[in-house]
């Protein structure tokens, strides 16, 4: 057999591993009820790259106390929120699938929630059942973290452990300072400049973790920084045009500070009387954007004596979202 006839075999298509793709995000309950909620809360909550106390003591806690009464809370803010197709994150997310499949119609591209649904081996089931060998797997998560991108690779792990044929594994830990993500953030911020004029302070609102977690090697801080440092570096800010917050933080523990809602208390009487507000650590928007974002720290910030308040909205489906994505799965080789 000639040396090219070789060549041409190994190189076909048909002789390649078939690839699919696997976008994770955090998760959503099934609907804005109060069971549906506890559902949802119970399976977050109980993971203990979330919480990770004595799981007898936590048990306790979040079942006796925490549960009866932050369900129905939150069940009413999620009703609040809900769109015509559903939560906001899972509606975002799916948008993101479909228009990523629509740009790589020969790949597979499937979502899965680490907590909730879709579930990791409803996505698995229907990306094994079109043959696939190889799986580029994308946690929706900018900045790594272990309560969240670790979190991932714990599901997806746990998943595959009950399959007799594994595919090969290609995990984008995070996208942090990836020039796609840089790009399209600031141009988020560049357009709302323009439409709504240039505020005094841009505000960069990730979603905290606890400052133990950071402490014990979690660099998560460090990414939420470098995604700060690329944004501010590509609208050339300087340090009294911007500032960097944590939100969302649960429980007595101390989490990464400053505070986003202490901060919009305390910044009209600095002297901030107009605001914008970016969320580049979520790749959705969801009910920690619209709801916490959006509404309550825009009351905070006007309730005390702030003028002008904007929220930038998350990249959610955007062509240039979609750029990044797809900029990201063919660098690992598709």
């Amino acid at each position: 057999m000639s040396s090219e006839l070789i060549t041409d075999s190994v190189d076909s298509p048909q002789s390649q591993p078939k690839t699919g793709i696997l976008l994770v995000n955090l998760g959503t309950p099934d609907a804005p009820t109060t069971a549906a909620v506890k559902r949802y809360l119970t399976q977050f909550l109980q993971d203990r790259r979330v919480v990770d106390l004595n799981p007898l003591v936590w048990s306790f806690i979040l079942k006796g106390i925490i549960l009866p009464r932050r369900a129905p809370r939150v069940a009413k803010l999620y009703h609040e929120v809900w769109m015509e197709e559903g939560s906001p994150l899972l509606v975002y997310s799916r948008r993101q699938q479909q228009a990523l499949a629509a740009r790589m119609p020969q790949t597979p591209v499937e979502l899965a929630m680490t907590y909730g649904s879709p579930s990791v081996k409803q996505a698995l089931d229907r990306l094994q059942s079109q043959n696939i060998k190889r799986l580029i797997v994308l946690p929706l998560y900018p900045q790594y973290s272990c309560s969240t991108t670790a979190a991932v690779w714990d599901a997806l792990s746990a998943e595959l452990s009950n399959r007799r044929d594994l595919p090969e594994i290609s995990f984008i830990r995070d996208y942090a300072e990836h020039p796609a993500y840089i790009a399209a953030l600031a141009r988020s911020v560049q357009a709302s400049f323009e439409r709504n004029g240039k505020p005094d302070l841009l505000l960069f609102s990730y979603h905290g973790i606890p400052q133990r977690y950071a402490n014990e090697g979690d660099d998560y801080p460090q990414r939420c920084e470098a995604t700060t440092r690329g944004v501010v570096a590509a609208l050339g800010l300087n340090p009294s045009q911007y500032k960097m917050t944590y939100q969302s933080r649960f429980g007595r523990e101390v989490w990464l500070q400053p505070y986003t809602d202490e901060t919009m208390r305390l910044l009209p009487s600095q002297g901030v009387k107009s605001i914008q507000v970016i969320c580049p650590g979520f790749s959705s928007d969801c009910l920690e954007t619209i709801e916490e974002i959006e509404q309550q720290n825009r009351a905070f910030f006007l309730e005390n004596g702030g003028e002008r308040y904007q929220y930038i909205p998350a990249l959610n489906d955007s062509a240039d979202h979609i750029d990044l994505f797809q900029a990201l799965v063919t660098e690992r080789g598709l």
